[in-house]
Parts: structure tokens; C-alpha cells; sequence
């Protein structure tokens, strides 16, 4: 095995990653709050840590990766009411959406996607720890974490505690001992549809104590890595990690690693701003392999900006390493100069996870192997491509080109040939529109299908 190492937000380095348990790892990184359909955004963690856990299964480890659902949420009561619609059916058809969206990505599912409305026993258990070991006080039906209670408190965001906002408003501040203590439990609302019973009554879980309880559930206490967008720092997994060590004085996780987010015209890509690319339009727009090409194309701890020039030299990537498939490749082992590829693009992700620098020893590869003389075996590219989900890559036969697109061609090239170069631009956009793309060469007009 490799020594692999990734950049761990609590200490601020890179940090070796070191199981619990001999060649086990399990990491758990915070899915969507299903109040509507997911944004290219919120894709962004789904897919750097369905890949890590592909890079860490091929370098022998075995994996188990939890991906949550928030399920009960502010967000959703006034979502559904703005819809007319109960809270429970929001979030079913949402998760159901959300299940269909991330499928189309290729990449499989988590081992695990735990629901908060299936762990409130578990929630509730674990404020009643907290409450009993002196970290926590019910208010009224609510209950409360009293953050300066746990002097560690910040060493997650590295944030000064006196300069901290929860981000919970007015929202029962009078029975706050301390504004800056948050909620583990919300007595029920005039208007909220769904609660459940607790020893404090009807009411619901806030949201950090529900990633906890869930990551606890399935993984147990101090495994190996805790993951989301950088956006969760604080107070989310501030929260999560101080709740989790107050009640059983051990940590939640190892390591705690963070991707960067999505920017669209240059903010932040949420639903709250109203910047977003919903991921089922992306993926209908450029296809999947752009959008697995894109996430890889930024090295996962660095924002990345969202606009249809980088979509586009995505698919190009991608269409690249498909038309040298078609025309170098065939199965079996790899040429000499391979090898050398092959371990920059695995020490590249040993490395802090780094796919940009993988992407390069793809490319490199890709770029000797047409400079080949011969066919060239595809075994160190397929291992490698596996990798980053696109194997199926290597796997495009030729599509049959339609009579019409043929036609279109031949007329374009008339056109380019009179220099009639404006019926010749309509031309290629007509050809564009019926599903292919011209690419002009010293051979011809090429045909290419679009991915």
C-alpha cells in the first residue's frame, strides 16, 4: 500500500491516513438537505468521495461510505408549505430525485444513506448523554449544547468562540442560557406537520446532532475520515465534533477533509442565493463524463468555477481519450513507457487526493500512445481511468453516422470550399443540433458524435 495523505482541517496539514482497524477505512461525508433538487454544487462531495473511495479500494482497502440524507429540516417545512404540500412528501420525492440525479453520475452509491427520520432513537440517546455529563439543558421543550461548556470549542474552524454566530437568529434566543449555545432538540412549531416524541417533548432534532448520531450509528466512534463542502467547517462540523467528544470523550473522526465549492459568476453556488445549475439539466447539457472530467479537472480542496467554457473543454477532454481509444488502443498489457504514467497518476492521488495532476498523466498517456507507430494495449489506462469513474471511456464504439449528417457534411464542405463561410458556420450548428460535432483536420471534415 501506498502512504496516502490528505489535508486534515482540525491541525491545518497534510495528515497520514491511519485505520482504526488494519486495512479498513471508513469515511462519512454529509449529503443534501432534500428540500429540492440537488445543484451541481451539492455534487461536487458526492462525487470527490465516491472517487477517494475508488482510490482507496484499488490501493486495498476496505471501504465503507456513508453519505447522509437531512430529511428533517427548517428548509423543508417551508418549502412544502410554500408548495401546499406535506413536509414527509417534500422529502420523499426529493430523496427520490436526489437518488435518480446522483445514479446518472455513474459512480454507484454509498454503502450506507442514513435518514434522520430513521435514526431519532439514536439522536435522542445521544442528547441525553449530553444532558446527563452536564453539556446540554432542556429550555422549554428545546434543548440546548452549552458551547463554553467544552473548552475546545473552535479548534475545528480555528474561529475565536467570542467571535462565533450560529446562524440561528431569533430563533429561541430567550431560552438561550448563551447566544452562542445551539440547538440539539426544537420543540414543535405552530405549522410544522411532523414531529416526534421525546422526553421533551413532541418536536424534532436540530441538524448537527443529527449528522453525529448517524456517522456514530454506522461507523462507530474515531473512524477514519469526516467529509462535505468547506461551507460546513462552522458551524456544522464545529458542532458535530464538539457534541460527539462532549458526550463520550472520544473523537467523532480521524480527519476531517473538506472540498471547495462550486462558484457561479463568481459566488457561491447555493439554492439560498438562487446561482444555481440544477444537476439533472447539467448532466442532460454536457453528459457525464464532462461533468466527472470537470469535478477532476480542480483539485477537490479549490473552488472552481461553473460556466459552459470549462463544461465544454471538459467534454473535449473527455471525447480525447475516447477517439484514441477507438483508434491506439486495443486490450491487453500496456507498452513500456506506460509504467512511468502510471505511478505519477497513483502517488499523484496518494498525494491529497490530487486528480488534477492524475488528469495529466492521463493526458500524458493518451498523447504517447497516438504518437505510437502501433496499437497500444489499454490495461494501465483502463486501471487508471477506473479510477477517476470513467472507464467507460475506453468501451465507445463508433456510432453509425445518420444520411442526413452525412449530407449536411458534404454540404458544409461546398460551402467552406466556395468560402461561403457563413453558410458554412449554419451548417456546422445544424449538424451540432442533430447530436454531432465537426472537427475539421488535414484529412477531411471529421464527424463526432456528442457525449
Amino acid at each position: 500500500m501506498r502512504v496516502i495523505s490528505l489535508h486534515d482541517t482540525r491541525t491545518g496539514r497534510l495528515q497520514v491516513l491511519e485505520p482504526r482497524e488494519p486495512g479498513k477505512i471508513g469515511i462519512y461525508a454529509c449529503g443534501p438537505t432534500v428540500y429540492g433538487r440537488i445543484h451541481v454544487g451539492n455534487a461536487r462531495p458526492f462525487v470527490v468521495f465516491s472517487l477517494l473511495k475508488r482510490f482507496l479500494v484499488h490501493e486495498g482497502y476496505e471501504v465503507t461510505f456513508v453519505a447522509n440524507i437531512t430529511d428533517i429540516n427548517d428548509k423543508i417545512y417551508a418549502a412544502a408549505q410554500k408548495e401546499g404540500i406535506e413536509s414527509e412528501q417534500l422529502a420523499l420525492s426529493m430523496t427520490d430525485a436526489y437518488i435518480t440525479d446522483t445514479d446518472a453520475l455513474g459512480l454507484g452509491r454509498p454503502d450506507y444513506e442514513p435518514l434522520a427520520s430513521q435514526t431519532i432513537d439514536e439522536i435522542i440517546e445521544l442528547i441525553g448523554w449530553l444532558i446527563e455529563r452536564g453539556h446540554a439543558y432542556a429550555a422549554d421543550g428545546d434543548v440546548y449544547f452549552q458551547v463554553r461548556s467544552y473548552p475546545e470549542y473552535g479548534e475545528l474552524s480555528h474561529r475565536n468562540v467570542d467571535d462565533m454566530d450560529q446562524g440561528e437568529g431569533i430563533d429561541g434566543a430567550e431560552r438561550k442560557r448563551d447566544p452562542l449555545d445551539f440547538a440539539l432538540w426544537k420543540a414543535r412549531k405552530p405549522g410544522e406537520d411532523t414531529a416526534w416524541d421525546s422526553p421533551w417533548g413532541k418536536g424534532r432534532p436540530g441538524w448537527h446532532i443529527e449528522c453525529s448520531a448517524m456517522a456514530e450509528a454506522i461507523l462507530g466512534l474515531g473512524f477514519e475520515i469526516h467529509g462535505g463542502g468547506e461551507d460546513l467547517i462552522f458551524p456544522h462540523h464545529e458542532n458535530e465534533a464538539a457534541q460527539t467528544f462532549a458526550a463520550h470523550g472520544v473523537p467523532l473522526a480521524r480527519m476531517w477533509v473538506h472540498n471547495g465549492m462550486v462558484r457561479l459568476d463568481q459566488a457561491k453556488m447555493a439554492k439560498s442565493v438562487g446561482n444555481v445549475f440544477v444537476l439533472h439539466e447539467a448532466l442532460e447539457q454536457y453528459g457525464r463524463d464532462a461533468l466527472i472530467v470537470y469535478f477532476c479537472g480542480g483539485h477537490y480542496r479549490q473552488p472552481i468555477e461553473f460556466d459552459d467554457e470549462r463544461l465544454s473543454e471538459a467534454r473535449e477532454r473527455g471525447r480525447g481519450i475516447a477517439e484514441a481509444a477507438r483508434r491506439r488502443l486495443e486490450p491487453g498489457d500496456s507498452p513500456v513507457w506506460s509504467g512511468a504514467l502510471r505511478e505519477r497518476f497513483f502517488d499523484a492521488l496518494a498525494k491529497d487526493f490530487n486528480t488534477p495532476r492524475a488528469l495529466a498523466a492521463v493526458a500524458e498517456w493518451v498523447r504517447e500512445a497516438n504518437r505510437s507507430e502501433q496499437r497500444v494495449g489499454d490495461r494501465d489506462l483502463r486501471e487508471m481511468l477506473g479510477v477517476l469513474g470513467l472507464e467507460n471511456l475506453l468501451d465507445v464504439a463508433p456510432a453509425e453516422i445518420p444520411p442526413e449528417v452525412i449530407e449536411l457534411r458534404d454540404l458544409r464542405e461546398r460551402a467552406r470550399a466556395e468560402q461561403d463561410y457563413a453558410r458554412a458556420d449554419r451548417l456546422r450548428e445544424e449538424i451540432k443540433s442533430l447530436g454531432w460535432e465537426v472537427r475539421d483536420g488535414p484529412e477531411g471534415a471529421e464527424l463526432l458524435a456528442v457525449r
